[in-house]
């Protein structure tokens, strides 16, 4: 008996920029689906194509043959627009910055160490942009901020632990409308901003 041959697999697609900005979009469709949704509009996407972009990124984390941090950001992103070798402490690191256009006064910034091995991975400030004006609960508004820029902004700020992978938290005070000082946990994805809870 003769087999019949499987047809050819069909290749996937390149994995891209703009899947990438799905894959940050879908941590963040948790908090403010209202944002994620316009901004999935603005990219001329479905839910299943975010959901799909945000597999594949999974399957590559997971694959028994994954490059390392850098060198997925580089194959998939292409060159970094620019590189910045700040120093931490002691240490002589390397910023990588990569153009992110939902977002046009942003940058994907990936920091390593100088071993290579990569620190962070989040959302920054476009280097030469003005930041935006933070002096009160007001001004706390989804995507309005960055983690580095809240926390210059309400210092002094407290690290918290973020509940999921690429969440961060920040604790610290500042005043509402009347000029209360209030206590805050703001919640941050991908470096961005996402919500903020102020304690009764």
């Amino acid at each position: 008996m003769t087999r019949t041959p499987h047809p050819p697999r069909t290749p996937q697609p390149p994995f891209t920029a703009r899947d990438f900005q799905l894959v940050l979009l879908r941590r963040m469709a948790d908090h403010n689906p209202d944002l994620v949704e316009a901004a999935r509009h603005t990219l001329g996407v479905s839910i299943a194509d975010m959901r799909e972009a945000n597999r594949r990124w999974q399957a590559m984390l997971r694959s028994p043959r994954a490059r390392s941090a850098a060198s997925r950001y580089r194959s998939v992103l292409g060159a970094p627009e620019s590189t910045a070798r700040p120093r931490i402490g002691d240490l002589d690191c390397e910023a990588r910055l990569w153009p992110v256009p939902l977002w046009p006064d942003l940058r994907f910034e990936v920091l390593a160490g100088p071993d290579g091995q990569v620190w962070n991975e989040w959302l920054v400030r476009t280097p030469g942009s003005p930041p935006p004006t933070l002096q009160t609960l007001d001004d706390l508004t989804p995507w309005s901020c960055t983690v580095d820029e809240a926390a210059r902004a309400f210092a002094p700020a407290r690290p918290l632990e973020g509940t999921a992978p690429t969440r961060w938290g920040l604790a610290f005070t500042a005043p509402d409308a009347g000029g209360t000082p209030r206590a805050v946990a703001a919640e941050f994805t991908w470096g961005l901003l996402q919500r903020v809870a102020v304690a009764a």
